[in-house]
């Protein structure tokens, strides 16, 4: 039987993030975010219209790219398998996400409650003034959970589907979301596209994401990981992060949710889960359980990618 050189792409991207990360300088997503940055300032309007075009010349001129990249590695399994594990890598972020998750953890654990507050914003766009320990635990607990499907899974589900251009698109998509998709005067309309777009693109992997949760739940908590996702994961306001946030409150018996600042304007969240409230400890037990979803999600999309390929050459 042939090895699906996307498979084998998939899992040696997943690999190489796993052991060296993001890389330090030169970042294919910082470079994408930079000539996104510019072409925002010579087409930003407060218009729909604009953010639409702004958003489809953006992840269009990628998943082309991505495409020409793929044709012309066809026929070639080897260099097909080296292209792909090396687009894995760029667009994968779990190990920096864990990585984020183990720095916060560390600052609480040693008390340094300001450079916590500090390092929050690597992580999510919370308003930090005036958090403590717990409540920064939450943060970072919630982002852990949220970010395991933005980092890791969405980009295997759409690199099985589409394979590069899939993986280059995705992350294209997202990025434009962190970029001009939060509500805001400047982005409620021209930020419209690009937020909804990656809503869009994230409505599997999140599911997915939630229900990998539940398989590597610890020992006894996969029953309450499912119970706490089919309950509570549609109560959360975004479509995607509630599946993720409500499956790793089951699994880590924490209650996420409730009061978030963001920008002077304080959120009143739904509870998720029926746990007690996050503690800093909780965050290195999250990271940990990111892994596993991630290292699950691997697998689980290899397979797919290789039962792809195998009807494709039939």
């Amino acid at each position: 039987m042939r090895i699906s050189s996307r498979a084998v792409g998939l899992l040696a991207g997943v690999a190489l993030d796993a052991l060296v990360g993001d890389p330090r300088r030169g970042h294919p997503v910082a470079a994408f975010g930079r000539v996104a940055s510019g072409l925002e300032k010579k087409v930003y309007a407060d218009s729909r219209a604009r953010g639409v075009a702004y958003t489809a010349v953006l992840v269009g001129g990628t998943l082309a790219g991505g495409v020409v990249v793929e044709r012309a590695v066809r026929g070639r399994p080897l260099v097909r398998a080296g292209v792909t594990a090396l687009a894995t890598w760029a667009v994968l972020g779990g190990t920096s996400l864990g990585r984020e998750g183990r720095v916060m953890s560390g600052f609480l654990e040693d008390g340094d409650i300001e450079a916590a507050r500090g390092r929050l914003g690597h992580l999510c766009a919370r308003d930090p003034a005036g958090l403590g320990a717990d409540e920064l635990a939450r943060a970072t607990v919630e982002s852990v959970a949220e970010n395991t499907s933005d980092a890791s899974i969405a980009p295997l589900v759409w690199g099985a589907v589409g394979g590069v251009p899939g993986l280059l698109a995705y992350r294209a998509a997202n990025t434009l979301d962190a970029m001009v998709g939060y509500r805001s005067p400047r982005y409620e309309r021209f930020g419209w596209a690009s937020a909804r777009f990656d809503d869009a693109v994230n409505l599997v992997p999140a599911r997915l994401t939630g229900l990998l949760v539940v398989a590597v739940a610890p020992r006894g908590r996969r029953s309450e990981a499912w119970r706490v996702l089919r309950r509570d994961g549609a109560s959360h306001p975004s479509p995607n992060a509630g599946r993720c946030e409500s499956a790793f409150a089951g699994a880590l018996d924490v209650r996420l949710g409730g009061a978030n600042a963001y920008g002077g304007q304080v959120e009143k969240r739904p509870e998720l889960g029926d746990g007690r409230s996050p503690e800093v400890a909780d965050i290195r037990r999250a990271v940990r359980l990111s892994r596993r979803v991630t290292v699950a999600a691997a697998v689980v999309c290899a397979a797919l990618a290789g039962a792809r390929d195998r009807k494709v050459r039939r």
